[in-house]
């Protein structure tokens, strides 16, 4: 199945929305573990089947695949249809003890990463599979090998990569076969690499955006998205989803969740049809981008 085809059948089953929660993992002391399954809970009811995890996100080195302990319990505790669900998990980043991290991106080390969450997630065979992060250490063109290779194994149903400039996700189709998804950060506050948007729409692969409130929640805060919502009726959450799904047809939104009125707010926010008068106001008034992320440079292939 080429790319283009393989990614409309993604694309066609996951929708326009989907869900992370990495901060369970990552920031236990300001979130509560059944208030997170109970959000994920109300997400699953209300339609939602896209759920993205990673075998990275805990607490501490030696509680690696905690945030896929989680997604299991909530799907295994949801009273739907457990079938619908589409769980997405990423490997390639290594943490060792006295928290080390690192990047690994040989086929030892993917297999045996797949193999153990779809372990932890209770899955014969993982929906869609990501390529967490290049590895500084070894030729880019070998680690698309071993994506290649990985694949065959038939550990996952999709292959998305994570992280990827535009070259190197054109590189990547041509190499490792059918690329469903691209998961690379962008928001109001850091807005490079879109380039990547037309090498997505070109290929129909679904571009998912990692940290897509940075900017309106937390800082730097972009006030353009609260003034907006205030005058149009909408809080900015909702006015930021609409933003990111008109930056590109291949845009889905994977925003946080750990309360149930964060997955409402989302899911009003695919209701918003923003006009280009009102884009065309919201880019003017953003301050500029970010810079380029120094470690997502210092990952690249040498």
């Amino acid at each position: 199945m080429s790319t283009y085809q393989s990614s409309i059948e993604f694309r066609n089953k996951i929708g326009s929305l989907g869900f992370g929660f990495m901060r369970a993992s990552f920031d236990e002391s300001h979130t509560d573990r059944e208030q997170t399954i109970m959000a994920l809970h109300h997400a699953m009811d209300s339609g939602i089947v896209l759920f993205d995890t990673a075998d990275i996100y805990a607490p501490t080195w030696n509680t690696f695949g905690h945030n896929e302990i989680l997604l299991a319990e909530a799907i295994r505790t949801w009273a739907g249809d457990k079938s619908r669900i589409v769980v997405a998990t990423k490997a390639g980043i290594t943490r060792k003890p006295g928290e080390v991290w690192g990047r690994n991106a040989s086929l030892d080390y993917l297999l045996r990463a797949a193999e153990a969450s779809a372990g932890r997630l209770g899955l014969n065979k993982i929906p869609l599979w990501q390529h967490h992060r290049l590895d500084p250490n070894m030729p880019f063109e070998l680690q698309l090998e071993n994506l290649a290779a990985l694949r065959e194994r038939g550990m996952f149903e999709h292959l998305g990569v994570s992280n990827y400039s535009a070259k190197q996700l054109a590189r990547a189709i041509e190499i490792a076969g059918p690329i469903v998804s691209v998961q690379n950060q962008f928001n109001p506050a850091y807005r490079q690499e879109s380039e990547v948007f037309t090498v997505c729409e070109a290929n129909n692969i679904t571009f998912l955006p990692w940290s897509p409130m940075r900017g309106v929640n937390g800082t730097p805060t972009q006030p353009i998205f609260e003034e907006v919502g205030n005058e149009l009726g909408f809080n900015r959450f909702e006015i930021a989803i609409a933003w990111l799904r008109a930056q590109s047809t291949a845009v889905v939104p994977i925003p946080g969740v750990s309360r149930i009125q964060s997955v409402d707010d989302a899911l009003s926010g695919l209701k918003i049809e923003l006009s280009s008068h009102i884009l065309a106001r919201i880019d003017e008034g953003l301050s500029d981008s970010l810079p380029l992320d120094e470690e997502l440079m210092s990952d690249q292939p040498k």
